[in-house]
């Protein structure tokens, strides 16, 4: 994220007074965490029961809690593990708060200002929390909650106090959102998805880690991250994708928390995307798929703005 030191230094100190960055508590262990059951059907013939397996075997040594959905329209294949779980959104929020931006407009027939724009392409591309601080400031709770509403997003809870980046959000919700992203539909214009897809088709190099990680050359890929330490539940790392092209249009959701380090909770989730990738995508499972260019940072974490 792009934050001057003396930006970074405020945000710190307003974290620890808001009770946002304290000593972490003690994760859970890679047995608390299999006690969920990762459960996929599909209308491709053994393709469900490969994917439950899968999915598995790279969560099975991994400590913390995890939830997974995927949606992939070519062989209709779905797949849900904690999908009700609810978690702090870091700024994984970011996505609704674009998307609720365009909804606004749609429903006054308008163009984005220039201002919009600008705020737009840094929240998404950068995950800039000044953009995102000011057009949550603009746009209100009471409009975010309208485009909940009509997205059919009945688990997410906007945070209070103007606190964005705790704003409670499940995997059933997340993928509501991708699939409005993808598809035609009512609530979202034609122009506002490939406006939302082209920027999150344009984030920075070192922020496209976790659900792109094995994805195949062939695809477009559209990513947004979260990631957020707190006093418990320690950090909270988050990552929602995309990916359509070569014959491929599917989209998934993986949340985390109880993660040591944000390091940990990125290669959690990159090895259930590597997992899914390969399994939908056997053809090019002999070939490279997308690695991420850059290993992510620690150095700012995602504190949620006011």
């Amino acid at each position: 994220m792009t934050h001057r030191i003396s930006r970074r230094a405020r945000m710190l100190s307003g974290g620890i007074a808001a009770g946002m960055l304290l000593p972490l508590v003690a994760m859970a262990t890679p047995a608390e965490a299999a006690t969920a059951q990762v459960s996929c059907t599909s209308g491709k013939a053994g393709l469900a029961a490969k994917l439950e397996k899968d999915i598995t075997a790279a969560l099975r040594s991994r400590a913390g809690t995890v939830s997974v959905g995927l949606y992939d329209r070519t062989t209709k294949t779905s797949c849900k593990l904690r999908s009700t779980t609810g978690y702090d959104s870091a700024s994984v929020v970011k996505a609704t708060v674009l998307s609720t931006l365009l909804w606004d407009a749609k429903k006054t027939n308008r163009y984005l200002t220039q201002r919009e724009v600008d705020l737009t392409k840094a929240m998404i591309t950068r995950s800039d929390n000044d953009a995102t601080t000011a057009l949550w400031r603009q746009l209100g709770v009471t409009k975010v909650k309208g485009f909940l509403a009509a997205a059919g997003m009945t688990q997410t809870v906007p945070g209070a106090d103007g606190y964005w980046g705790l704003t409670r959000i499940t995997v059933q919700d997340e993928q509501k959102l991708l699939s409005l992203l993808t598809r035609k539909n009512t609530v979202l214009s034609d122009n506002s998805r490939a406006y939302a897809l082209k920027l999150m088709n344009s984030v920075i190099s070192s922020q496209r880690w976790g659900t792109p990680a094995g994805a195949p050359s062939s695809v477009k890929v559209y990513v947004k991250n979260g990631w957020l330490p707190r006093a418990t539940h320690g950090w909270r790392v988050h990552s929602i994708g995309a990916f359509q092209g070569g014959g491929h249009d599917y989209y998934m959701t993986v949340l985390s928390q109880d993660n040591s380090t944000m390091d940990y909770g990125v290669a959690t989730i990159q090895a259930v995307a590597r997992a899914i990738h390969k399994d939908l995508n056997p053809a090019s499972a002999m070939s490279q798929g997308y690695v991420p260019t850059t290993r992510p940072s620690e150095t700012i974490p995602d504190v949620p703005a006011r």
